[in-house]
């Protein structure tokens, strides 16, 4: 009754559903995770930025590498602002998606070391070569209150052409580079500069991390797996259908009784 399945057109159909089963529900599962780790990520920002401001050099010293749990950690530094050494990074965008930089401004702390202050965005100027006009910085002793942030890793970020740059334009912000070129030392990772606003419009601070939306990948989860129950069901539907079929057509080409004789 069901010898058609033994066909090499039924094999090869059943073979395509037994490798659709496990790849659906591995591909549900890894939506799954992304969910998870986007709520996990969200919880994360979300109690940082409630927690009350502690002095940055206690989450980080010279060569300390931001560990995941304290980004976006609140911070502040006491120092004043070295503007001889400011230096932008190419290819930021702003709020509104505009392309321009951000300006890197190294504070130098009491002590004599610095940690590096992401002071907001500007809008990218005619000649791109040249060094932008920056905003100046506040003069004197100033407190700055940030979001912390780890170095930024060419392997982080997807960048690799980092040669060939115009004067003081960084592609990726790294305080190991930014120490040589200062020739002091600098504290690991940076700050979102978050206070004290600038007096004017510009730069534009770094607004907060989303951390409101979840994102469709459970949705995503529940489709991948809704297909991989649609397979067998619609495995079975075609089998009934095939033999239903050819059932049909055994009875329309099956030879007529013969006649009984008077």
């Amino acid at each position: 009754m069901y010898r058609f399945l033994l066909s090499r057109q039924w094999v090869i159909l059943t073979l395509i559903g037994l490798v659709l089963i496990p790849t659906m529900i591995e591909l549900g599962f890894w939506q799954l995770h992304r969910h998870q780790h986007r709520v996990a990520q969200n919880t994360l920002i979300a109690k940082n930025l409630r927690a009350k401001p502690v002095p940055v050099t206690e989450l980080t010293s010279p060569g300390h590498t931001v560990p995941s749990a304290d980004y976006w950690r609140r911070v502040t530094a006491t120092g004043t602002f070295d503007t001889a050494h400011e230096v932008v990074v190419r290819r930021r965008t702003s709020a509104d998606e505009r392309i321009g930089f951000h300006i890197l401004t190294p504070l130098v702390l009491a002590d004599g070391r610095a940690v590096l202050i992401n002071r907001g965005w500007i809008p990218t100027a005619a000649d791109q070569k040249a060094f932008p006009s920056v905003p100046p910085a506040p003069k004197g002793t100033v407190t700055v209150t940030g979001r912390l942030k780890a170095d930024e890793t060419t392997k982080a970020s997807g960048i690799k052409d980092l040669a060939g740059l115009p004067p003081r334009q960084i592609m990726l912000i790294s305080s190991a580079q930014q120490a040589k070129a200062l020739g002091r030392t600098v504290l690991g990772g940076y700050l979102e500069q978050t206070a004290p606003v600038p007096a004017g419009t510009s730069p534009e601070l770094i607004p907060d991390p989303d951390h409101d939306s979840i994102g469709s990948h459970m949705a995503y989860a529940v489709q991948w797996w809704l297909f991989t129950a649609a397979v067998p069901v619609g495995w079975v539907i075609l089998v009934r259908r095939e033999k239903r079929d050819r059932e049909a057509a055994a009875a329309q080409t099956a030879p007529e009784p013969a006649p009984a004789n008077a």
